[in-house]
């Protein structure tokens, strides 16, 4: 027996759906445009959720500026999905500074997940620990 507690159960599935849409849409636009992650925790769970597109990672032994090159070198544009910790949020700045004309067109992917997710988690990561928990309807402390 479900029973509904302020609507909690409700606001959970929907949260979960909307998460499921954007990276549905996330998915089609990932077939012919990078996503830009932190590491590789985070392109594993863009895989997880569907991704099959090219994924860059920003760790990946370059400077900042030396791996924004390189992309604008190589791509016309670019989505970028990094954190929204303080870390995430400062080199989320930065790409974006250097990777001006490129990334703006899909600003609003990281912004929606960003509100989605709300207070529960800050890392691209957790994401798909997340929609399984509001789906399943558990609560944080499960």
């Amino acid at each position: 027996m479900n029973i509904q507690r302020n609507g909690q159960m409700t606001d959970n599935m929907e949260r979960a759906a909307r998460l499921r849409e954007v990276f549905e849409t996330l998915c089609e636009r990932n077939k012919d445009t990078p996503v830009i992650v932190e590491g590789k925790r985070d392109a594993s769970a863009l895989r997880e959720l569907g991704l099959q597109g090219e994924i860059l990672m920003l760790h990946s032994g370059q400077g900042i500026y030396d791996f924004c090159e390189a992309v604008s070198d190589k791509f016309r544009r670019v989505i970028i999905l990094l954190d929204w910790d303080e870390k995430g949020e400062s080199l989320n700045k930065a790409l974006c500074s250097h990777l001006n004309g490129h990334w703006e067109e899909f600003s609003a992917f990281r912004e929606l997940i960003k509100i989605l997710c709300q207070k529960d988690i800050k890392d691209i990561e957790g994401i798909p620990k997340l929609i399984r928990r509001l789906e399943a309807n558990e609560t944080i402390w499960q």
